[in-house]
C-alpha cells in the first residue's frame, strides 16, 4: 500500500500537479503493475528505420524522399521541409545533410559512445533494453554500453532540475501502462538518428505498454519543445521480446578502432590516472 504520509510530504503546498501525482500513486496501489522485466527479458527495437509516425498529426523526422534511407546501405538524410520545424532547426539539419552528402559520417549517439537523451534512447538499435522495476524507481538499461535511465516513481518534478543528458524522469502506472515524464534535458543530444536538434525546453512523455500477449512492447512518445517546433508531435517505437537471459556486458568507450573507422571521436583520457 502506498504510504499516505509520503503523499502529504510530497504535497505540502498543494498544486494540481501534485494532486495528479498522488491520485496516480493511489491508483497504482490497487491496479496490477505491468511486468516488463520477467525472466530477465530484453527488448530490441523492431523498426530500425526510426520512430514510426502516429495515425494523425505531426510526427517525427522522416527521410528525405530524394535520398531514401536503406539500412546498411545509405546514411540518413533528413527531410527538412516539415512546417513544424522552427527555421533555426531546419537550417541546422540542412547543414548536417550537406555534410553527410559530401562524405562526412553522420553522428549518432551509439557510434560515438555518447548518451542519447530522450527520446533518442528509443532510437538505440541492435542490442536490447532491460527494465528493472521497483516501487520507488524504474531503471531502463540499454545493454549496448549499459546506459541507464532512472525514473523516480510517484513523485513530482523538482522545481528547477539542472539540465543533464537524460534529464529528470518521474513516472507512475496508469492501468497497464508505465507513464514517464521527462524534463531537464540538456541540448547536447539529438531527438533521433536523423539528427533533429532541440533546446532545454524539451518535455517528453512516454507510455510503455505490452501487447501481442507480452511479446511486443510499445512506447507512445509525446514531444514538446516550443523553441524547436511549432506544435507538439508524437511518435511510436515498438520493441520485440528477445530470448530471456542475463544482460551481456559491453564497453563502448574502449572500441576505439571502430570509432576511427566511423570518423567519430571516442572520449578517452589524455593522461593515465594511476
Amino acid at each position: 500500500m502506498f504510504n499516505t504520509c509520503r503523499i502529504r510530504e510530497l504535497c505540502s503546498g498543494v498544486t494540481a500537479l501534485c494532486i495528479a501525482s498522488a491520485a496516480a500513486a493511489f491508483a497504482q496501489s490497487t491496479a496490477a503493475v505491468p511486468d516488463f522485466q520477467s525472466g530477465n527479458a530484453g527488448w530490441v527495437v523492431a523498426n530500425r528505420d526510426g520512430l514510426a509516425a502516429p495515425p494523425s498529426g505531426f510526427g517525427p523526422t522522416r527521410s528525405d524522399p530524394a535520398h531514401p534511407y536503406r539500412p546498411n546501405a545509405t546514411f540518413r538524410i533528413a527531410d527538412v521541409t516539415s512546417p513544424n520545424l522552427k527555421p533555426w532547426a531546419a537550417e541546422a539539419m540542412r547543414q548536417s545533410n550537406e555534410e553527410v552528402l559530401a562524405g562526412k559520417y553522420p553522428f549518432t549517439a551509439r557510434s560515438s559512445c555518447m548518451p542519447a537523451g530522450v527520446p533518442g534512447f528509443s532510437s538505440f538499435v541492435v542490442e536490447p533494453v532491460f527494465f528493472v522495476q521497483s516501487p520507488k524507481e524504474v531503471l531502463l538499461i540499454y545493454s549496448g554500453d549499459q546506459q541507464v535511465r532512472r525514473v523516480w516513481m510517484n513523485v513530482a518534478h523538482t522545481a528547477h532540475p539542472k539540465p543533464s543528458w537524460y534529464g529528470e524522469s518521474v513516472g507512475h502506472y496508469e492501468g497497464d501502462a508505465l507513464v514517464i515524464d521527462t524534463i531537464g534535458l540538456n541540448d547536447r543530444t539529438f531527438l533521433d538518428n536523423y539528427r533533429t536538434p532541440h533546446t532545454e525546453k524539451l518535455h517528453v512523455i512516454e507510455r510503455y505498454r505490452l501487447s501481442n500477449d507480452g511479446r511486443t512492447l510499445e512506447n507512445l512518445i509525446h514531444v514538446e519543445d516550443p523553441d524547436t517546433f511549432n506544435q507538439p508531435w508524437s511518435a511510436i517505437q515498438r520493441y520485440r521480446k528477445v530470448q530471456e537471459g542475463p544482460m551481456i556486458e559491453q564497453v563502448c568507450a574502449e572500441n576505439t578502432s571502430d570509432a576511427g573507422l566511423f570518423g567519430n571521436d571516442v572520449p578517452q583520457a589524455k593522461d593515465p590516472d594511476f
